[in-house]
């Protein structure tokens, strides 16, 4: 069921502006009666009769359906002058612009009763914001990916008007193959051991196991919580690949598919869970300027920084070529740190590496979750060279690499004080000639 959008309007500015759809206000009036439904079975109201709580809530519906109308009423949006525009606000108007060079992901999200009524939501991510940058809530399916393509046109400097481009698909991950890696990740794992112990309880000392599942109880609800959540948000991962960026597909009460412009990767992290390797699984997630892992609330419950929730290790590699073109994990060894680096980590000692090509920095730590991180050279914001009391003694330092994303923070750690001075001298060369080259590129494609 969908309902045709309304028609521009052009303004006396000579902008010509869009307004969301029209069934918008159904869904932002349902949340506001939520809201108060919520409201009326806290404590401080449930001693009163029930009668007048009806009529409360019964009074809400027109005025929640007059707040979906109003804000509407009052909402409308316009890509100009390589800009998204968006006017929000009832009594206070609030007018904000998001150049779109400062783009970094376009997302559409449809909720499962927006996709009943055929609608969907675009948010896009951009760099040094703190929250999702001038959602439009809601278009029509098929208006939400011609806006979305556009500003992606835009972005990166190509024709608005050209056709959509075609995707080839790399991965698709299966349902079961999924579930069963999320199975035998450590948050199902804890559960599971939790639930154990409690019938191992039940058995030995029956009068015990209500108050130590009572204490138990929000560590069992927060494991199982977790690993319902990550399988519904990943269920039918797809990864594929377009001239627009990289494409993820995923979801399945709430299916959002999200678009990286080229270049706009920040860095990758490899893990491998302990019980993951022994069937060659393992795990990549991206990280992007702004985008993913400040998302909370209800944002989180759809977003991921999965590229590949679970792959095979040589499936990952071809994929992780694909998208950061020239590194190849295998032919990039990492150096371990020096001997006496025991002494400062000695569990860690035999999974610390390094290793810093004219393209990527790649470092390598963990035991029993082993992660390996990769940064393009041109992503590096900064580097910092720390040296702890104790590394000082050791004669240790440890080299940080700083990027725009919020997730992957690599660093090559408990390093010969000498030898991190040295990285930190090439690292600089390296990644200001990385950011010379980029903007040069770049310069030439606008040309």
């Amino acid at each position: 069921m969908t309902l045709p959008t309304t028609s521009p309007v052009t303004a006396p500015d000579g902008l010509v502006w869009e307004r969301l759809h029209p069934l918008t206000p159904l869904l932002r009036g349902y949340r506001v009666i939520g809201v108060l439904a919520v409201g009326l079975t806290q404590e401080s109201v449930r001693s009163m009769p029930a009668r007048v709580a009806a009529y409360l809530l019964l009074g809400a519906i027109p005025l929640a359906a007059l707040y979906g109308f109003l804000s509407w009423r009052f909402t409308r949006f316009t890509i100009a002058e390589s800009n998204l525009r968006l006017e929000t606000g009832v009594l206070f108007r609030r007018s904000r612009r998001v150049p779109l060079e400062r783009l970094q992901a376009v997302d559409i999200v449809r909720p499962l009763f927006a996709r009943a009524l055929g609608l969907a939501e675009l948010r896009l991510e951009v760099v040094g914001g703190g929250r999702t940058e001038a959602p439009l809530t809601y278009l029509g399916e098929d208006r939400a990916a011609a806006v979305r393509a556009r500003l992606l046109a835009l972005a990166a400097g190509v024709a608005a008007d050209a056709p959509p481009p075609p995707e080839l698909v790399l991965v698709q991950v299966p349902g079961g193959v999924l579930a069963a890696a999320i199975a035998l990740g450590g948050p199902a794992i804890t559960g599971g051991l939790l639930v154990l112990g409690l019938g191992v309880l039940a058995v030995v000392r029956p009068e015990a196991l209500l108050p130590v599942g009572i204490s138990l109880f929000p560590l069992l609800l927060g494991t199982g919580g977790f690993a319902v959540r990550r399988f519904l948000t990943e269920y039918g991962f797809t990864v594929a690949d377009s001239p627009d960026g990289l494409r993820l597909r995923h979801g399945l009460l709430e299916t959002r598919a999200q678009t990286i412009p080229r270049g706009r990767v920040q860095a990758i992290r490899v893990v491998e869970p302990l019980l993951w390797r022994r069937f060659g699984w393992v795990r990549v997630e991206v990280d992007v300027a702004g985008y993913p892992g400040r998302h909370t609330g209800q944002e989180a419950q759809s977003a991921t920084s999965a590229l590949l929730p679970v792959a095979p290790k040589g499936l990952a590699t071809a994929v992780l070529g694909h998208v950061l073109a020239g590194v190849d994990l295998a032919r990039l060894p990492t150096a371990p740190p020096p001997r006496r680096a025991r002494w400062r980590a000695p569990l860690l000692f035999p999974h610390l590496g390094v290793a810093w090509d004219d393209r990527h920095a790649v470092t390598t730590f963990g035991r029993l979750r082993r992660v390996t991180d990769v940064v393009p050279n041109e992503k590096v914001q900064s580097l910092r060279l720390v040296q702890g009391p104790w590394q000082r003694r050791l004669r240790l330092a440890t080299l940080h690499l700083d990027t725009a994303g919020r997730d992957v923070h690599a660093r090559a750690a408990h390093r010969d004080a000498a030898e991190a001075e040295a990285l930190f001298e090439r690292g600089v060369l390296l990644t200001r000639a990385a950011r010379a080259a980029e903007s040069a590129s770049r310069a030439a494609l606008r040309a």
